[in-house]
């Protein structure tokens, strides 16, 4: 079986698994007859290379948990207007959590300008997320166990939640290393993040759920692109710091945060995911299972920059 890296290793059309696909084309291309006429057009027709895109996305996406897909027409509040600068997060969470925002403007700075979104995705935009090992260095540093460090690292978050607004965190005292976790995709994309942007905070792109909305947090890992992976608690949480007009009220759309794995019980199975919602005038934590699909939810998830 491929390793969690392989499989989210970006195929390009110089790859041999990309050389089938082009001949494909090629193929089809070939039969279709086209005169100078119809062959300028396809070349000139600017919703060409969309449709194209389209159809490479729909056939390239596994049928795997297909069934764990509800329609939805939930969507964020008026209240969020999208990511706010980058600048102005990276200042934000740098101030709440006592780290250094240096590197991340130094990046914003010299490295942005170079980088561009992910195109055809809804609701993408950059976002500054702090890296667990910075804040345990600054709030825990004796912890060093990296599974206790991250427990500790949410925890933190949703109590930086917890004093911002009403909140209830439904897993309190259950945030222990036999029963949450990282989920392992998650953690193999930060490792390559880490590698380009060292320091307190990183900036890579994110979206707050509406990609993945009505699916099972499953379903919606199923589907990620190859760039892509789930946002947990830690992240999730943090951008909901920065963001708090995400989460207003019930009829909206809520987050799924796959980026983390929940045991239900102490040394069983990792069935669950959490989520962050707005129920009955704040916000709660708790988790879901992961075949779970609703139309009031959506996988929060981000990208490598």
């Amino acid at each position: 079986m491929p390793t969690p890296s392989a499989l989210s290793t970006p195929i390009n059309a110089d790859h041999p698994k990309g050389l089938k696909a082009v001949q494909l084309f090629r193929d089809q291309y070939n039969k279709a007859g086209l005169n100078v006429v119809g062959a300028q057009y396809l070349n000139e027709n600017p919703e060409f290379p969309a449709a194209l895109a389209e159809v490479i996305r729909r056939h390239s996406i596994t049928n795997q948990f297909a069934a764990e897909e509800v329609a939805s027409t939930f969507d964020y509040p008026a209240e969020y207007a999208g990511p706010k600068p980058i600048a102005e997060q990276v200042t934000a969470i740098a101030k709440l959590l006592l780290l250094s925002p240096d590197r991340a403007l130094e990046f914003i700075e010299t490295t942005l300008p170079t980088l561009s979104l992910p195109e055809g995705i809804e609701g993408i935009g950059w976002g500054a997320f702090p890296t667990v090992d910075a804040v345990a260095e600054r709030h825990f540093r004796k912890v060093t166990d990296p599974a206790e460090r991250y427990c500790r690292a949410v925890i933190l978050i949703l109590e930086a939640i917890g004093a911002s607004r009403i909140f209830t965190n439904y897993r309190k005292g259950q945030i222990l290393p036999d029963r949450y976790r990282m989920h392992v995709r998650t953690a193999e994309k930060l490792r390559i993040i880490a590698l380009a942007q060292p320091g307190d905070i990183q900036v890579f792109p994110f979206q707050f759920g509406i990609r993945h909305r009505g699916r099972s947090m499953r379903r919606a890992c199923e589907v990620f692109i190859a760039t892509e992976f789930g946002l947990g608690a830690f992240h999730g949480g943090n951008q909901l710091l920065i963001h708090p007009e995400r989460l207003v009220r019930g009829e909206q759309l809520h987050m799924d945060l796959p980026g983390d794995e929940f045991a239900p019980g102490a040394g069983g199975g990792f069935s669950g995911a959490p989520c962050l919602c707005f129920v009955g005038g704040g916000v709660r934590f708790s988790t879901d299972h992961v075949s779970s699909p609703s139309v009031r939810c959506g996988s929060s998830s981000a990208f490598l920059p």
